[in-house]
């Protein structure tokens, strides 16, 4: 599709001015207008139709210029019908991107940094969970190492409890294929020859 060509200015001019005109001829009319005269009726109605056609082309004009011409931002213009500088409203405007720009950037930090932080603290008390941490942190941008956790702390104190069961039990079993203490082996030893010695005699 080709582009529309920008209006002539001296064209919008010439409707302006046929706007203007045409008010005039309906003051005109309206002034002179006599209720009971038909002749004045049926002109004051074609004056009418007259302006009417004409704001239509003038807004017509209006929306070919506003559609292809540069948009320029409504409150430059205010600024320079109160007299002021329009370099004033492009060094705030850019001064104000600039804050805006730098504090979204403190947030995207600071949520990442707590993004990583929870997912660490998520990895280290829910291990089950490693594998929807690490979706997360894809999803999200983030590359955080999860190390691998061994197992919870209730886990550990199962591991410790039966690991000293076990090795009491072998100390018990140990000793019992030592046999008895010598205290206790050597006065066995000797109520049982005692008793044979008396059986004897």
């Amino acid at each position: 599709m080709a582009p529309m060509d920008k209006p002539d200015h001296n064209i919008l001019e010439q409707q302006v001015k046929d706007v203007i005109q045409d008010l005039f001829q309906v003051m005109v009319q309206v002034s002179t207008y006599d209720a009971a005269g038909r002749p004045s009726r049926e002109v004051l109605a074609n004056e009418l139709q007259t302006l009417s056609n004409s704001l239509r082309t003038v807004h017509g004009t209006a929306s070919a210029q506003f559609e292809t011409g540069p948009r320029v931002p409504e409150l430059l213009v205010s600024y320079v019908e109160n007299g002021r500088n329009p370099d004033i409203y492009t060094r705030e405007f850019v001064e104000r991107v600039r804050r805006m720009n730098q504090l979204a950037r403190g947030k995207m930090r600071a949520f990442a940094a707590f993004r990583d932080v929870l997912a660490a603290q998520i990895n280290a008390a829910m291990p089950e969970l490693r594998d929807d941490v690490r979706r997360v942190l894809d999803a999200t941008g983030g590359d955080v190492p999860l190390p691998d956790v061994v197992g919870t702390g209730e886990e550990d104190r199962k591991v410790g409890g039966g690991s000293t069961a076990a090795a009491a039990s072998g100390a018990a079993a140990a000793s019992a294929m030592d046999g008895p203490p010598d205290g206790v082996g050597r006065s066995g030893t000797g109520a049982v020859a005692g008793s044979a010695t008396q059986s004897a005699g």
